[in-house]
């Protein structure tokens, strides 16, 4: 009589060496069990579904982010891994939140919203903006007009420390272009431009209101008339 196979009341796929090592370290990190963990997975599979966030427009939205996080991670050389990069990205739309609800959710204070994120972030995030538009009901199209139209925003990760140049006239006729040259010599990079390590930033201004000083550049908030390239050496050098 041919002999019966053992049939295993729980039939899994066949585990790779490194599907196994995965396992372990949730188990280990979740100090649950494998049976523990899958009903959690369906637990929120189910909260997923009942949700509709597996339909349109929420799935969309949802890939949207998850891939905003991916390339934003990529872009700032940070983590790579999805579920990190997701984490990192739930914690800054949760300051965005915070912001938006500062200014009860008013259309009216986009500006002051945007200058805020600006601030937490020193630049505006691409996931924060469409989530911006997602709560305020403002179309991105309009907040990326605001958003490149006013000197104050970028959407570009800025340096930890800007250097803003003044080139309008009465900082020109007094040697503007040479102060820009030397702060560019000095810092490595270029006017617009931020150094791969996002420690400086140089940028050019049209004025900084102090036109008697000139010429003259603002770093971090703080105004310098007529520097040369020891002192900007010097400043450079005291940023960090």
């Amino acid at each position: 009589m041919p002999r019966e196979k053992s049939k295993s009341k729980f039939v899994g796929m066949r585990l790779t060496e490194e599907h196994n090592q995965a396992l372990s370290r949730l188990q280990q990190d979740s100090k649950a069990s494998k049976s523990d963990i899958l009903l959690r997975g369906l637990e929120l599979l189910s909260e997923y579904y009942s949700l509709g966030l597996d339909k349109p427009p929420l799935n969309f939205d949802l890939k949207k982010l998850e891939s905003e996080a991916m390339r934003l991670a990529d872009a700032m050389k940070q983590v790579r891994d999805k579920r990190l990069a997701v984490h990192q990205m739930v914690q800054e739309l949760a300051e965005v939140d915070r912001i938006l609800d500062k200014y009860d959710g008013q259309k009216s204070a986009l500006i002051q919203v945007l200058l805020d994120i600006q601030t937490e972030h020193n630049w505006l995030p691409k996931p924060a903006l469409i989530w911006v538009s997602e709560r305020l009901g403002v179309p991105l199209s309009r907040i990326y007009q605001i958003a490149t139209f006013y000197k104050a925003f970028s959407l570009a990760p800025l340096g930890r420390h800007v250097f803003h140049v003044c080139l309008g006239t009465a900082c020109q006729v007094r040697g503007a272009r040479r102060l820009l040259d030397n702060v560019a010599g000095v810092l490595g990079i270029e006017p617009g431009q931020t150094d791969p390590g996002q420690r400086f930033t140089l940028r050019t201004v049209n004025c900084l209101g102090c036109c008697a000083l000139g010429p003259v550049m603002m770093v971090d908030g703080k105004y310098y008339s007529k520097p040369d390239i020891k002192e900007i050496e010097a400043l450079a050098a005291s940023c960090e």
